[in-house]
């Protein structure tokens, strides 16, 4: 028997709040609800949601604190939904530890590709708390991370050390927006932090030798003004 993963939505929009509900439910998951921050923060303890859907703009405190204030405890997906669309919000957003940012508004086939990818991460975390990964497959692209090789169609892609550091970084993070700013920190330490010139050019670079059309990511997709990400399917 299959456990249906729970969805927990935090949303003060009622007519938005049922959307998503009815939406997430008719695809067979199992729902809770509410539109406090403060009383999401008790869910999120109580009962360990797999993903959580969170919007910014609550009555009660601002959804920002709720990711600061549960990140460190929780393996949960986090996907904000707001109706802030600067990307200043989405990095903010980002970099406190949200895994994905959707703009309202937004489709109902939009919201649940986002769950799918959301879900395959929390799972994937959960098998390998104990296991490390070891290989890295999407389309035609496989990282195999104990002998540092990246493949394409079974052909050997040659990266320099920052390019295979940057893509490993960004494999084990895979369907995640990755801001300038965190890929940063991770790569070259946060001293480094306002050179996001350099990382666009070893981002061109990598671009240049995985993909078939590299005007047409189907690997490394750019969030415009916020960051990258290595696609999840």
């Amino acid at each position: 028997m299959n456990i249906k993963p729970l969805i927990l939505i935090v949303e003060d929009d009622k007519p938005i709040k049922k959307f998503m509900k009815v939406s997430l439910e008719a695809q067979g998951y199992k729902c809770m609800e509410t539109e406090f921050g403060n009383a999401a923060i008790t869910l999120i303890f109580s009962q360990n949601p797999d993903v959580i859907v969170l919007d910014l703009g609550l009555p009660d405190i601002d959804g920002l604190k709720v990711i600061e204030k549960v990140r460190d405890s929780t393996k949960a997906r986090i996907i904000v939904v707001s109706a802030r669309g600067h990307e200043r919000e989405k990095v903010e957003a980002l970099d406190k530890g949200a895994d994905d940012y959707l703009t309202k508004p937004f489709s109902v086939a939009e919201l649940l590709a986002r769950i799918r990818v959301a879900l395959r991460q929390f799972s994937k975390n959960s098998d390998l708390q104990d296991n490390e990964l070891t290989v890295f497959k999407v389309k035609n692209l496989k990282i195999d991370f104990e002998k540092r090789r990246v493949t394409i169609l079974g052909e050997e892609i040659h990266l320099t050390p920052m390019e295979y550091k940057l893509i490993e970084l960004m494999s084990k993070h895979a369907g995640r927006v990755l801001t300038h700013k965190y890929i940063v920190d991770e790569i070259w330490g946060s001293y480094f932090e306002n050179d996001t010139q350099s990382l666009r050019v070893f981002m061109a670079n990598i671009r240049r030798k995985i993909e078939k059309d590299p005007a047409q990511p189907q690997y490394i997709t750019t969030e415009v003004g916020v960051g990258y990400r290595l696609v999840d399917e």
